[in-house]
């Protein structure tokens, strides 16, 4: 609690809330929009748009990854999937929504004791073997997918 005391903040002229410098989002106060770093004194409103890389693109890019990697997805080939899906969103929106992914995933320690179908050449395994899971961010369903070691 102390640490925070002794954090650098200001009080926001507009919403005359107490604001911690580093809580700011591009200069701006997160409650009101603000800009601190203006010097005219005179409040504004929020004219743009929050950019992909401020606090809502970080939101969502937090709660992807917390979902991908709770399912055991190798953080960096989900860091890889976000900044593809970031690449399409800037370049044509309407492709993004339909962006499909693959992520390989461990195996819990049910799936590996159980027979499963490779999902490749529909053989029957029960020792080996990778699970995937794939899906696209236009639906909230991802299919669980097993190949064979031979595939």
């Amino acid at each position: 609690m102390t640490s925070r005391m002794h954090a650098p903040h200001t009080t926001c002229p507009s919403c005359h809330e107490e604001v911690y410098l580093d809580e700011l989002v591009g200069g701006r106060c997160p409650l009101c929009g603000y800009s601190l770093d203006e010097d005219d004194g005179t409040c504004s409103e929020y004219e743009e748009i929050l950019e992909r890389s401020d606090l809502g693109w970080m939101i969502f890019q937090f709660f992807v990854f917390k979902r991908f990697c709770s399912r055991g997805a190798n953080p960096l080939h989900v860091m890889q999937v976000i900044s593809r899906y970031e690449d399409l969103i800037q370049c044509d929106p309407t492709d993004a929504e339909k962006m499909r992914f693959t992520l390989e995933v461990p195996m819990n320690r049910w799936e590996r004791l159980f027979p499963k179908r490779c999902s490749r050449c529909g053989r029957i395994f029960i020792s080996g073997g990778k699970a995937v899971i794939s899906g696209d961010f236009s639906s909230p369903e991802i299919e669980r997918e097993y190949t064979c070691p031979s595939c």
